[in-house]
């Protein structure tokens, strides 16, 4: 294909994105940023009785979150708008009265008590050459009677004639040529006076065709629609600005079978929105992964490898090399699995990339919430560093290195039990002098003077050792002992050596 590459990303504002939207929206990017082309957001809201106040914003915010950009859009503009398909009626009726005209659409005027009862009357029934000859519509009724009920206002659909008999190709860069009869194909609706709006098969051709879209990329729920669209694209007359077509594998359930659900997260404990949900009908909350403390980077990267892969071994990429490496030559025709325990995986690894000042600056919400204050950003970011290691969430870090910022007031009781002895709150005395003996507190000098003195006492390092941590700490955990005693003030350190002898009991008086 020799034109510019420009793809759309299409959903629909009736709650928030699910995330197997969002891969399909990154790979959208992925690919367009791979081939230097466009994206586009475009808002389909032709169906006016499931729009959700807000649901917009989010689709907007989402994807910015995660750095996926829009190059035309709503907000952006663009040469292509109006970008909001409620906003295009009448761009749209121009194609419906050619279609009508051409023979290739009819309008009918059958109600939903005509149409259930044909359904009783015949299993499996399907509106289409086998049966519109018997329903109430222009192909049956005089031409004067259809004028007739228009201008009563009775209301009308406007379907698509689909003649049988013909074999129909979709070419899919994922799944090859895909063939379809068209008998088994409805004369689908494309229109509804009721609202004056197309239903989404004709908005999406004539958006497609007008916005110049090269590739429709969109989930594997759409395939049974590809047929219908090529044969709109027939009857239209664009079979040379056809787009190609990538329908991308479903994102299947964790445990058992069936595409990913909200029930699923809910169940399982992981979110399947990226953003935090508020539902403006129900005032029901859903979670999602910023707001679980996913950094977007690793969300990107983890949604990226859910049906694709770069050809070889490589599992951390950015947006970069994402965009480098991404092409639908190794994209997956089976549906994958969420693996939510490998997303929180890939969070840990994402943290660990992140410098240290900028671990500290998520963590300082967190301090702030704990009402904790006074302690340099500097001094934040060399404690997070020494425990960033132990976490896959910024929010775990408060229980790796709430010591730092809060003397402990209680003590682990097993630990308290296996290393506070009677022997103890005299040794820890001796240590008190030999830390305010040291003027340099850097971790290597400072324990090269403790274990010295620990040595020319011939006491126990192990115990000598927990027993300091113990009391710094509160518990027998935590980074090396002499990096906390290096970054800790001195002074604090020993006032709570002091308080640790102070507080423990001796191993006589339990």
């Amino acid at each position: 294909m020799n034109r510019e590459i420009r793809v759309r990303f299409a959903p629909s504002p009736t709650g928030p994105l699910h995330i197997g939207g969002v891969r399909t929206a990154l790979y959208n990017y992925l690919f367009a940023r791979a081939n230097g082309g466009k994206m586009i957001l475009r808002i389909e809201d032709t169906d006016s009785q499931r729009f959700v106040p807000g649901a917009e914003d989010y689709i907007n915010e989402s994807l910015a979150w995660l750095g996926i950009g829009i190059d035309e859009g709503v907000r952006e503009g663009g040469p292509y708008g109006p970008y909001k398909q409620s906003e295009r009626k009448e761009i749209y009726r121009k194609y419906v009265d050619r279609l009508l005209a051409d023979g290739k659409a009819y309008i009918a005027f059958d109600t939903p008590e005509e149409l259930e009862a044909a359904r009783a009357e015949t299993p499996n029934f399907q509106y289409d050459a086998s049966t519109r000859g018997r329903m109430r519509n222009s192909l049956t009724l005089p031409e004067e009677e259809v004028k007739r009920l228009i201008d009563a206002g009775e209301r009308y659909t406007v379907r698509i004639k689909i003649e049988p008999g013909r074999e129909v190709k979709v070419n899919d860069l994922v799944r090859g040529e895909v063939k379809v009869m068209s008998d088994i194909l409805d004369d689908k609706v494309l229109f509804k006076s009721a609202d004056g709006l197309p239903t989404y098969h004709l908005a999406n051709i004539v958006d497609d065709h007008l916005m110049k879209v090269s590739h429709v990329i969109r989930g594997e729920e759409w395939l049974p629609s590809a047929p219908l669209h090529v044969l709109l694209y027939e009857a239209l007359g664009w079979t040379d600005t056809m787009p190609e077509f990538v329908h991308l594998p479903l994102l299947l359930k964790p445990v058992g079978n069936g595409k990913l659900s909200k029930r699923d997260g809910d169940k399982l404990g992981f979110p399947v929105f990226p953003l935090e949900w508020h539902d403006p009908k129900s005032g029901e909350i859903s979670s999602g992964y910023r707001e679980r403390g996913y950094l977007p980077e690793a969300v990107v990267n983890f949604l990226a490898l859910l049906g694709w892969n770069p050809g070889d071994d490589t599992e951390l990429m950015d947006m970069d090399e994402l965009t480098r490496k991404f092409s639908f030559d190794h994209c997956s025709k089976a549906g994958a699995k969420f693996d939510y325990q490998k997303a929180a995986w890939f969070n840990h690894e994402y943290i660990m990339r992140l410098p240290d000042e900028e671990v500290g600056r998520l963590f300082l919400p967190i301090l702030a919430a704990k009402g904790i204050e006074g302690f340099t950003p500097e001094y934040v970011a060399k404690a997070v560093g020494m425990v960033k290691g132990r976490v896959n969430f910024i929010g775990e870090l408060w229980d790796q290195a709430d010591f730092f910022f809060t003397a402990p007031t209680e003590y682990a009781p097993k630990d308290v039990k296996k290393r506070w002895s009677a022997d103890t709150p005299r040794i820890m005395g001796e240590l008190i002098e030999v830390l305010e003996g040291i003027d340099d507190m850097t971790s290597a000098n400072a324990e090269k003077i403790t274990l010295d003195w620990i040595a020319s006492k011939g006491y126990h390092l192990g115990n000598v050792m927990n027993a300091f941590r113990l009391a710094v700490v509160g518990a027998c955990r935590g980074p090396h002992m002499f990096d906390i005693t290096e970054l800790m003030p001195k002074e604090e350190v020993v006032k709570r050596i002091r308080r640790a002898i102070e507080t423990i009991p001796a191993p006589e008086a339990k």
